[in-house]
């Protein structure tokens, strides 16, 4: 429930009173004298799905809200005013999703602050193979607030907000990049981790360096996920750990990458980087759209060209999202037809009845090479099997297999975990 203060003067009360009374809502009024005029002092509850729709009427009377117009938070109300929402559709009003993004940005000393520290925490939990401590990234990590802030600024053509959320995300995700490269090359030549350590073998690490549909499905749902908890009166704190989970690891994982001179471990996990950046944005105004956001003088009449001009900021907002999203995402999609084309080799081979008492533990498609991004493919496959049983020939099967289904060359590695049999 929220509590509205407006200031009505004396002409306007009649017509401010009409609204009101017209949706059954209870005031009080506190007369204000001044110099010049005699003024009025309204207040009433609201449930927040309804103060869009009640200004809205009181501008049109002829209240001018700019002069003075407060929304506070009520714990309760009596009369229950409910009703007053007549199209109930569940969100907060335009200001108040606009104050509620400005309130989840923090400073920039704090926010870039938390970036370092998330992502030293991260490249931490990546070099450990710790999911645990991945996750405690992911808390400490602010970029909620600038990724929610662009997605308002576009859904409201503002172009501050814009400029202020894409301006923080992106130099928070290059603090992060950096952070995470300075602390891995720390780390590795200061003796802390083997001299030899393969990183692309860490599973945490290599997760992050083959983007495909599930890395993508984790940033869709994130940008969405933030946009429902930041639009209606839900919680919106555990979805910044959400937005951190695809923005944050991936970011520590480029600069992994940098710290030990992959250029191929950089680059997938920066194309999972931008996939995700895009992703949460895209589909976060997106969302905010669809919940019934616009421009405050948005005209749903307006021919695309009329309307394009008059809202440009979200015009070259979303066009930008959309190639980014385009770019990275024809490379994730070509990584994706290859896993699947992979994971269907993979079964076919192991349903012959040679491997009939082989089960498949999972499989994994890594990608490789710098230029342009070749997919250099690399397939791991696990499977367990009967104590002391050999397959010797297994791995030349799956290369042939998979190399017929890609067309392609393919290095293939199979890890066989033994299983002891079962007493009968």
């Amino acid at each position: 429930m929220r509590l509205i203060h407006i200031r009505v003067t004396e002409d306007e009360l009649d017509d401010v009173r009409a609204v009101l009374d017209d949706r059954d809502i209870s005031f009080v009024r506190t007369v204000e004298e001044s110099a010049d005029e005699t003024a009025f002092l309204l207040q009433f509850p609201l449930p927040p799905e309804a103060i869009d729709e009640v200004l809205a009427e009181m501008e049109a009377a002829g209240l001018d809200t700019d002069r003075y117009a407060v929304v506070g938070t009520a714990e309760t109300a009596r009369p229950d005013q409910s009703n007053s929402a007549r199209n109930y559709d569940d969100r907060i009003s335009h200001d108040e999703l606009r104050g509620r993004a400005r309130g989840m940005n923090p400073g920039k000393a704090t926010y870039y602050g938390m970036t370092i520290l998330s992502a030293i925490v991260a490249t931490a939990g990546l070099l450990l193979d710790s999911p645990a401590v991945v996750v405690g990234s992911m808390v400490i990590a602010p970029q909620v607030g600038s990724a929610l802030i662009a997605s308002v600024g576009t859904a409201l053509s503002d172009r501050e907000l814009i400029v202020e959320g894409v301006r923080d995300q992106l130099l928070g995700l290059v603090v992060a990049v950096a952070s995470a490269a300075v602390f891995g090359l720390f780390i590795r030549y200061s003796g802390f981790v083997p001299a030899r350590l393969r990183v692309t073998t860490v599973q945490q690490i290599a997760q992050r360096i083959s983007p495909g549909f599930l890395s993508m499905a984790v940033g869709l749902c994130a940008g969405a996920a933030g946009a429902f908890g930041l639009a209606t009166a839900l919680p919106v704190s555990l979805v910044g750990v959400m937005i951190a989970a695809a923005l944050i690891p991936a970011a520590a994982a480029v600069g992994v990458g940098i710290a030990w001179g992959l250029p191929a471990v950089a680059l997938g996990a920066g194309i999972l980087l931008v996939v995700n950046v895009t992703s949460i944005n895209l589909t976060g105004f997106l969302v905010l759209w669809w919940l019934g956001f616009r421009p405050l003088d948005w005209e749903a009449d307006a021919s695309p060209a009329e309307a394009v001009r008059a809202h440009a900021p979200t015009a070259i907002a979303v066009l930008l999202l959309l190639v980014a999203f385009a770019g990275a995402g024809t490379v994730t999609a070509q990584q994706m037809q290859v896993e699947t084309a992979v994971n269907a080799a993979v079964t076919e081979t192991l349903s012959d009845d040679a491997y009939a008492e082989l089960r498949l533990l999972s499989v994994q498609t890594r990608f490789g090479g710098v230029t342009v991004y070749r997919l250099d493919r690399e397939v791991s496959v696990a499977v367990s099997r009967p104590a002391e049983r050999g397959y010797p020939g297994l791995v030349g099967d799956l290369e042939r297999a998979i190399g017929r289904s890609i067309e392609d060359e393919v290095a293939v590695t199979v890890t066989f975990e033994d299983r002891a049999s079962t007493p009968r």
